[in-house]
């Protein structure tokens, strides 16, 4: 009886499923149900929520997005703090949406400057690039905003003006109008290649003042190459206010192909991307 109960317990221990078995990660871990992990390494840098209802709502996209770059081939990570030197040691891109992002520890100013200077992709959402030192963001994402001016629209209706049609980022993007906040007094960079996706006149908002009637870019992509460092691309929206806007289909599209874009990988690929089909379950015998 000993025996065949020893028999058992070792039959038990045999794996009953082994074919087509998923590929595992660090430490052998099983992958996520439905991660590519060939896809592009996703950094998501947000922060606490600011804001009333519906505003500016950090961590409602640390959520949501981690799941919908998951399912368009992405490889996420994320927190709600500045990204560490290990933590960006594998990152393609970092997608930034945190108010204020400027103001970085030495230490993790630190990590950023080297992530950028060996190529690393940033996208910046809103007011992450807005911080005590806007020349300091505007050398990382082209244009930076200045913490404490009055330089926002606060809420109004945007009304995109498209200022290239055939860039490949556009593809989707209409002359669009979305109830949202829009900046000026931008101070941007002084070298790389700034190139405007998309342009604003300022609405006559009371925080406007003279501004009113400027026409200033809210979207754009900026390339440059970081002293003894390798080319890097960022991809800005300043829109993302009024976090109903993130679901715009437009908008999704136009974010998904500047983060590949940013990545330097095909524009389209987060777009297109299509999962293999489900083998989970596979080969299980009934229960």
């Amino acid at each position: 009886m000993i025996s065949g109960f020893k028999n058992c317990l070792l039959l038990a221990a045999v794996p009953l499923f082994v074919w087509g078995q998923a590929p595992t990660g660090p430490g052998g871990a099983p992958l996520p149900q439905g991660q590519n992990p060939k896809g592009m390494h996703v950094y998501i840098w947000t922060g606490l929520k600011s804001h009333g209802e519906g505003k500016h709502d950090y961590p409602q996209f640390l959520a949501d997005w981690s799941k919908v770059l998951t399912e368009h081939g992405a490889v996420v990570d994320g927190a709600l703090h500045a990204p560490s030197s290990p933590d960006l040691e594998h990152t393609d891109v970092v997608l930034l949406y945190k108010g204020d992002a400027g103001f970085l520890s030495d230490s993790a100013k630190a990590a950023l400057d080297a992530f950028v200077k060996k190529g690393g992709g940033i996208v910046s959402i809103h007011d992450s690039l807005c911080g005590p030192d806007p020349e300091y963001f505007a050398n990382l994402v082209g244009g930076g905003k200045k913490h404490g001016e009055v330089n926002y629209t606060l809420e109004t209706e945007v009304t995109y003006k498209v200022a290239d049609k055939t860039h490949p980022i556009m593809k989707d993007m209409s002359d669009l109008t979305i109830p949202d906040e829009a900046f000026f007094k931008m101070t941007w960079a002084k070298t790389g290649n700034l190139h405007v996706l998309a342009n604003n006149e300022i609405s006559p908002t009371p925080s406007a003042g003279d501004h009113k009637g400027e026409i200033v870019p809210q979207m754009w992509t900026y390339e440059h190459t970081a002293p003894g460092g390798q080319a890097a691309r960022a991809f800005v929206w300043m829109q993302g206010h009024t976090y109903a806007n993130f679901a715009n289909p437009q908008i999704q599209k136009t974010l998904l192909r500047g983060i590949a874009w940013a990545s330097n990988r095909p524009v389209e690929e987060l777009v297109t991307y299509v999962p293999p089909p489900s083998t989970r379950g596979r080969g299980r015998g009934k229960q």
